[in-house]
């Protein structure tokens, strides 16, 4: 949205260096010090179902066979090469096998492959690949690293910091190329910038640029109190880390966590810095959990890991930059960005970034396909935690009132903002913030319907039936999440519609196979080449 009402979003290069197997059991990261631990809510429903080692095994070997039978769909070049990354476990237990594609020993950017399996691992579910086009390329640079690493430096107002040049194959894009991949870190004219700048090897043009970094017991301001939240330490040495989820601790703009001698944290002040860590790890241990318990999801980056979050931001903000959080305050300085759906939202751009294939490619539709996803993460997220001070809604950010004006977006009807409602052509040219509108109204609509009762607003179709029923908001979750395990780069609205017909069809029955095929009717992304039928 506006430079002053923007919550960040990422999409980055980094989840091979960060995320490990999924096939790891989770007891250790769940175990806490008195042996309780985040509880399966009544709803759960076995959602999280990891497989046996047998079952893993299966999967691996099946996974195998799928990626050489479908060579010529995946556009497999002789010179291709393949090497398995990780497998992730979804809803009710399916498989996700991961493998990164070289070409002549270069990476290949957009050319992961993902091989979906049933939870016994005997069956391949769906074999997906964003690399469009089969490789033939001459993989000798005509630029130099250095000219590359000075065209990258170019990009930003000023730069903190820049990456050793990387050759890879960049295949991405309708035409793929050699390109050096530099990384710079630095400011924009309006903001912290962590750039990948993609440069063509052989003419020396930058030919996409993907920013990680985009716009957006203890006493808390908006939960209650007291509320509980899982922090680590004894006898007068505590400290706001959370122990049972690895990597989520919360404190200042140093990175650091809070410490103190009491494990009281807070005074329930909208100002008070401490008291913005309670919100923050409230929101974020109740994502953690509505991901095991409702979606089947090990940890947000799929994994079992978490990330740190910062509050004391002196900009009227909030984002994710590719590995931590960061939460500014509210126009008047009265309140920090920290209520559940903001907090969701940002951890949401890490669930993204670490689903599927990783990242989602640049361009403003994916932009607002990333930003609808922490919108969308903020709904499910105040839907699990239920909580009497924020109520479960469709609306993102309206307890921090950012600039004064109520909520940021609406995703049951967009244009209550001026956002659109509807995809159309002018998507890929809108604002990412704005762009998220479509996949928001989508999502309420499978969710709620167009005429939900029970206080819940009604919404509005851009074409066909008038009338939709919803099929409940965790449902919709799950097959939400289901179709970002098969997301590929560039991710479009097209494909989240195919990827979450397949996810529907895995998941549950024909009929919640039609409700997603209605809701993306309804904001007209129509049918697409390839998507699967259900009978």
């Amino acid at each position: 949205m506006r430079s002053k009402t923007r919550l960040g979003g990422v999409a980055v290069l980094a989840a091979a260096a960060l995320a490990t197997s999924a096939l790891t059991s989770a007891t250790g990261a769940y175990a806490q010090p008195n042996g309780t631990g985040p509880s399966a809510t009544a709803n759960s429903d076995g959602a999280y179902a990891p497989p046996d080692a047998q079952s893993s095994e299966r999967a691996i070997a099946t996974a195998d066979r799928a990626l050489v039978a479908q060579s010529q769909a995946l556009h497999k070049a002789p010179e291709d090469s393949f090497v398995r990354e990780k497998t992730v476990v979804g809803t009710f237990g399916l498989q996700y096998v991961h493998y990164k594609r070289s070409y002549r020993g270069l990476p290949v950017y957009g050319g992961d492959v993902i091989v979906a399996t049933d939870r016994t691992g005997e069956q391949a579910r769906d074999v997906v690949s964003g690399q469009q086009a089969t490789l033939n390329l001459d993989t000798t640079p005509v630029v130099s690293a250095d000219a590359a690493a000075a065209t990258a430096r170019g990009q930003l107002t000023t730069v903190a910091t820049a990456s050793a040049p990387v050759l890879v194959v960049h295949a991405a894009i309708e035409t793929p190329a050699l390109a050096w991949e530099v990384g710079v870190t630095g400011r924009s004219d309006n903001a912290e910038s962590v750039l990948h700048v993609y440069v063509d090897a052989r003419t020396g043009a930058v030919i996409d640029k993907v920013d990680e970094v985009k716009e957006g017991t203890g006493n808390s301001y908006y939960n209650g109190n007291p509320v509980t939240i899982q922090t680590s330490g004894s006898g007068g040495s505590y400290s706001m880390t959370d122990g049972t989820r690895p990597g989520l601790k919360c404190g200042g703009q140093s990175g650091s966590a809070y410490t103190k001698s009491s494990d009281s944290w807070g005074n329930g002040s909208g100002t008070n810095l401490e008291t913005a860590c309670v919100d923050a790890l409230y929101a974020a241990q109740k994502e953690w959990d509505l991901l095991r318990n409702w979606l089947g999801r090990n940890g947000f980056n799929g994994s079992g890991g978490a990330f740190p979050a910062r509050v004391g931001l002196n900009q009227v903000n909030a984002f994710w930059n590719g590995s931590y959080t960061n939460f500014g305050h509210n126009q008047s300085n009265s309140r920090q960005a920290t209520p559940i759906d903001v907090v969701a939202h940002e951890y949401g751009h890490a669930i993204f970034q670490f689903s599927g294939s990783g990242g989602s490619g640049s361009g403003n539709e994916t932009g607002g396909l990333n930003e609808s996803t922490g919108d969308i993460f903020g709904a499910l997220t105040e839907a699990y935690a239920n909580n009497a001070y924020d109520p479960p809604d469709y609306t993102v950010g309206e307890e921090v009132d950012l600039v004064g004006s109520g909520p940021i977006r609406y995703m049951y009807k967009p244009s209550t903002n001026g956002d659109p409602n509807c995809y159309s052509s002018s998507i890929p040219s809108t604002e990412v913030h704005k762009a998220a509108g479509p996949q928001n109204h989508w999502f309420y609509l499978l969710a709620e319907g167009t005429n939900p009762g029970g206080g819940k607003p009604a919404s509005p179709v851009c074409s066909g039936p008038s009338s939709l029923t919803g099929i409940g908001v965790q449902k919709a979750g799950r097959i939400f999440q289901g179709g970002l395990n098969l997301k590929t780069i560039p991710w479009t609205h097209g494909k989240a519609r195919v990827a979450t017909l397949k996810a529907a069809k895995s998941l549950y029955t024909c009929a919640e196979f039609n409700a997603v095929k209605a809701a993306w009717s309804a904001i007209n992304v129509g049918a697409q080449s390839g998507e699967p039928t259900c009978p």
